[in-house]
């Protein structure tokens, strides 16, 4: 008979905290509204706008969906250059304290999805003709905190 000295719950394997299940385009558009006349016109690289926004929501236990938002303009100065909109998400499994959830599902994760966003956005404006353009990192836990700090300054 084989003795063993080990607790049962350590033979069970360990969860990893996190767990990417799948990254996906949830909805992605470009538009070029004056094009192709306007490839004439650009004397200039077009002031260009980035709004980026991070949603979570719990799908079942301790898996959630993370969407990552960017819509992104490109002006002339006269004239609408670009748009484009895209929602990259996840399903993800989370294994840790509940405490730690929030700050994971809105700064971590959005970390971990950023570089794939941003290869499609920067592909896709170059495959569309447009001058080459990359998205410099975000720092997610500002925006977390900032959006944090706007929710509790209105209570």
């Amino acid at each position: 008979m084989q003795q063993d000295n080990q607790p049962q719950n350590e033979n069970k394997q360990q969860l990893p905290a996190i767990v990417i299940n799948s990254q996906y385009i949830k909805d992605f558009s470009l538009e070029i509204p004056y094009a192709p006349e306007i490839f004439k016109e650009i004397k200039k690289n077009p002031d260009v706008n980035v709004n980026v926004d991070v949603n979570a929501r719990p799908l079942e236990e301790n898996y959630f969906n993370v969407d990552l938002v960017f819509t992104i303009n490109g002006d002339t100065e006269n004239k609408k250059f670009f748009i484009i909109e895209l929602t990259y998400s996840a399903v993800v499994q989370l294994n840790i304290p509940q405490e730690h959830i929030e700050p994971v599902l809105m700064i971590e994760i959005p970390r971990m999805l950023f570089p794939f966003a941003r290869q499609i956005i920067t592909t896709s404006l170059t495959e569309a003709g447009l001058p080459p353009f990359m998205l410099n990192p975000i720092d997610f836990a500002a925006m977390y905190n900032a959006k944090k700090q706007s929710v509790h300054g209105k209570n």
